[in-house]
C-alpha cells in the first residue's frame, strides 16, 4: 500500500520582494504564508521550505524511534525532538541537526542512543537527505 502526500505552493512576484503561500492538502494546516526574508532573515511569522523540511524530520525520526524502541520491547513513555534546518543563500541547506530527548523505561543511555542512531540513518527523510546534507544527533 502507497500513499500520496501533497502540498500546494502558490507564489506572486519576483524572489526577493514577492511572497507566496503553501497548504497542506491533507487539511492538518495552511495556507501557510512564505517569502525570501522568511527564508533567509527572520520567519516573523511566515514558515521557509527548511522549515517544513525540519518539522517533517523531526516528526519522522520520532516516529522510527518510537517503532525501533517499541519492536525492541522498551516502547518509549516520550519523545522530543527538535530538528533544526541551516540555509545558506546560494548554498542551500547545509546541515540538519536532531536534537532529542526522552523518556525510556528499561533501557541504559548507550541502549538509548544506540536506537536513536538507527533512527537517524534510517527514517525515510533521512534516507531522503542522505548523501545531501550532513546530518547531526544530539542527545540532550
Amino acid at each position: 500500500m502507497s500513499l500520496d502526500s501533497t502540498a500546494i505552493a502558490h507564489w506572486e512576484g519576483d524572489l526577493l520582494s514577492g511572497k507566496g503561500t503553501t497548504t497542506l492538502t491533507s487539511g492538518a494546516g495552511g495556507p501557510f504564508p512564505v517569502d525570501w526574508k522568511a527564508r533567509s532573515e527572520a520567519h516573523e511569522g511566515k514558515t521557509s521550505p527548511e522549515e517544513l523540511i525540519a518539522a517533517a524530520h523531526a516528526a519522522c525520526f520520532s516516529m522510527a524511534l518510537s517503532n525501533g524502541l517499541g519492536k525492541a520491547g522498551t516502547p518509549p513513555d516520550a519523545l522530543d525532538v527538535t530538528a533544526t534546518a541551516t540555509f545558506v543563500p546560494g548554498e542551500g541547506i547545509t546541515s540538519m541537526v536532531l536534537e532529542l530527548s526522552g523518556s525510556v523505561p528499561g533501557i541504559s543511555a548507550e541502549q538509548f542512543r544506540e536506537a536513536a542512531e538507527d533512527a537517524k540513518e534510517n527514517c525515510p527523510v533521512s534516507q531522503a537527505l542522505r548523501g545531501n546534507v550532513p546530518i547531526t544527533l544530539e542527545m540532550r
